[in-house]
């Protein structure tokens, strides 16, 4: 009985320390007015081509950043700085191959910023539907990311991600055509577990469906910047 109560109250302790930094990283975002979107998915879904087009897009209306989480290497931020926007890489394997961003891994980043010069932070999580979601990091949203090349079912067997999430993109609809994908099968599954949460069907690769998505950002950060 000691030994379970000593394992719970070390859980607790971990997730304690994480919620308070995440605070400390909110009111810091809502110093600046900053808005702050936590983008997650599965490795493969797209999510980097999306966020290419995002800061693309967004670039001339928006002063935007990046924080790009993966276990290895510098691949994704060297893509996103294209864009123009800055953007801070931050590698896990060097603290144990983290599956997911922490509160104060994100806090050290930010030391990269000069916030009050950002309207907009967007933070690409490590690719992953378990871990990502458990973890609080200060955003304002969490933004989960489902392309049409995996499983329908994704939502009801990772019910969490989805369930915390405030928004959900369908990627890669450009390929319905080529697949065996059952698309509303897909919508009613995410719907079961997050019926409030706005969904954009869109196609990074060839811009369909992506300024429904844009307009909701632009939206979303003009509202943090009042």
């Amino acid at each position: 009985m000691g030994k379970e109560n000593m394992e719970i109250k070390i859980v607790k302790k971990v997730m304690d320390a994480n919620m308070t930094v995440a605070e400390q990283n909110r009111k810091l975002f809502r110093d600046n007015r900053v808005f702050v979107m936590n983008v997650m998915s599965s490795p493969g879904s797209g999510k980097t081509t999306l966020l290419e087009k995002t800061l693309a897009r967004l670039a001339p209306e928006i002063r935007a950043a990046i924080i790009v989480g993966d276990v290895s290497t510098t691949h994704d931020a060297e893509r996103l700085a294209r864009s123009g926007a800055p953007v801070v890489q931050v590698n896990t394997d060097e603290f144990g191959g983290d599956c997911h961003l922490a509160a104060h891994v994100i806090a050290k980043a930010l030391e990269n910023f000069n916030l009050s010069q950002l309207d907009l932070m967007i933070i690409e999580n490590v690719g992953n539907l378990v871990c990502p979601a458990e973890f609080d990091i200060g955003e304002d949203v969490k933004a989960v990311v489902l392309s049409v090349t995996e499983g329908e079912d994704k939502p009801v067997k990772y019910p969490l991600m989805f369930r915390v999430s405030h928004v959900a993109v369908l990627n890669k609809i450009d390929l319905l055509p080529h697949l065996d994908y059952d698309r509303q099968a897909a919508l009613n599954y995410i719907r079961q577990i997050n019926s409030d949460m706005p969904i954009f069907e869109l196609s990074a690769k060839t811009d369909v469906g992506m300024d429904a998505w844009l307009n909701w950002i632009l939206e979303k950060t003009r509202q943090k910047m009042k």
